[in-house]
């Protein structure tokens, strides 16, 4: 173990600074901890002010990324660039130079995991990517390592904290979508376009990569289920939480006799849920083990700090050799595993929230049960509420909470809801999700 790890960082933006500042003023600490001091020999930008702002010298800032890669006493390069296309290229660059690289680019791992690890062992050399899923909560490693002795059943994930804080400002204080969104941009839980979060596309990401090492599988991104929040309403939040439910956007990970299920949507979990009490901007994530039954990992999911926390763990698993050594010797990763057998959502056998907007007058519930009823779809309560303010004159909402059912058998039924002369709306419809079998094979 040398006394100093020299280190690149590529990409100064709000998490790299996140990054240089604690390097700043916890590298005695850390050193304390460790025995070593991990030195932060250069940083690349686009901007050289950007590095500048959070005190690193001059001379230890370069605009060409070149100066980094191309120096032999650099040993690990952190990207922290983003996206899927330059920084694809800065990591395999930096492997290829013989360095090691911590990322935190969920959307790198999730689309081009194979080609990157496959690289990393080419060139006798690992990637870490703790602070890629979960920000500054410990997840990676845990499921890596910790849990290595069970078989893992499923994993339900609030994966994304701009999400799940829109979902508890609708649900607490009844905002409407567009107003929970604005508000959460202004407090800066959310991007200018944060279109990546609200459709579900970064749940997925990080889905993708938990997925594949827990399963021990090639996970395709492609083929996870994606639905975001963008059409969430709050008179079904409410709704919900007059039934005794919470919605949250999940990522949900299962493994079945018939494969691995793989999906992202808003869900009503019961108030007594664990994952229910996870508000406002923090992540919980929900890990079953044959062996260990439930564990449950919860923090701040993402931010310059708690991602920067994460960033710096890797460094120091690298410095000390055990990511290294993890890396080569366990078999978890998406390169040296087959890509596995997918469960079609339509396949699944799941309980559902349904509101209809139906005309005031007799014999429409006798319809809409008929419906159900000619696919075998079980009902365990139908209810008629009052008219809402902007609610057309005569049309009244139901709400219709089902017995578990086949996916497919469900969208047939709605579609013929739909075409009923008294449905004057499309249904909306959102999935009940109940507590995972603890121990289960």
């Amino acid at each position: 173990m040398a006394d100093v790890l020299k280190i690149g960082l590529i990409g100064c933006g709000t998490v790299g600074q996140g990054v240089v500042e604690l390097l700043r003023i916890e590298g005695d600490e850390i050193a304390r901890k460790v025995g070593l001091r991990l030195d932060l020999a250069r940083v690349a930008d686009r901007d050289r002010g950007q590095p500048a702002k959070v005190g690193v010298p001059a001379d230890r800032i370069t605009t060409n990324v070149r100066d980094i890669l191309e120096d032999p006493s650099i040993s690990v390069v952190i990207e922290l660039v983003g996206g899927t296309t330059i920084a694809k290229e800065f990591v395999l660059q930096a492997l290829r130079a013989g360095k090691h690289v911590v990322t935190a680019n969920k959307a790198l791992l999730a689309k081009h995991g194979r080609e990157i690890y496959r690289t990393a062992r080419e060139a006798g050399r690992c990637v870490a990517f703790e602070a890629s899923c979960g920000g500054g909560i410990p997840l990676i490693l845990p499921i890596r390592e910790g849990l290595v002795a069970n078989r893992i059943s499923a994993i339900y994930g609030i994966l994304n904290g701009t999400c799940n804080y829109i979902l508890s400002e609708m649900d607490e204080k009844g905002k409407s979508y567009a107003q929970a969104l604005s508000e959460a941009q202004e407090a800066g839980y959310a991007e200018l376009d944060p279109t990546l979060d609200v459709n579900g596309t970064d749940t997925a990401h990080k889905l993708a990569v938990l997925a594949s090492l827990a399963f021990m599988a090639d996970v395709e991104f492609d083929r996870i289920h994606i639905e975001g929040i963008e059409s969430l309403e709050a008179q079904d939040l409410a709704a919900g939480r007059e039934l005794g439910y919470v919605c949250k956007l999940l990522g949900i990970a299962g493994r079945t006799e018939a494969g691995l299920s793989l999906r992202v949507h808003p869900a009503f979990v019961s108030r007594s849920h664990p994952l229910a009490g996870s508000s406002g901007s923090f992540n919980a994530i929900s890990v079953y083990g044959n062996w260990v039954g439930h564990t449950l990992y919860y923090g701040r999911g993402a931010g310059q700090k708690p991602t920067a926390s994460a960033v710096v763990a890797d460094l120091v698993g690298i410095a000390v050799g055990n990511t290294a050594r993890a890396f080569e010797r366990f078999r978890t990763l998406n390169d040296v595993n087959a890509e596995p057998v997918y469960v079609p959502i339509d396949d699944l056998h799941l309980r559902y929230y349904v509101r209809l907007m139906v005309a005031d007058r007799a014999g429409v519930m006798a319809q809409i049960t008929r419906c159900f009823g000619d696919l075998g779809i079980g009902l365990r309560a139908i209810t008629q509420h009052e008219p809402t303010d902007d609610a057309p004159d005569g049309t009244v909402p139901v709400v219709v909470l089902t017995h578990k059912t086949r996916e497919g058998e469900m969208k047939r039924a709605l579609a013929a809801i739909a075409a009923l002369d008294a449905v004057r709306a499309a249904p909306v419809t959102i999935r009940l999700v109940e507590e995972h079998e603890e121990y289960s094979s």
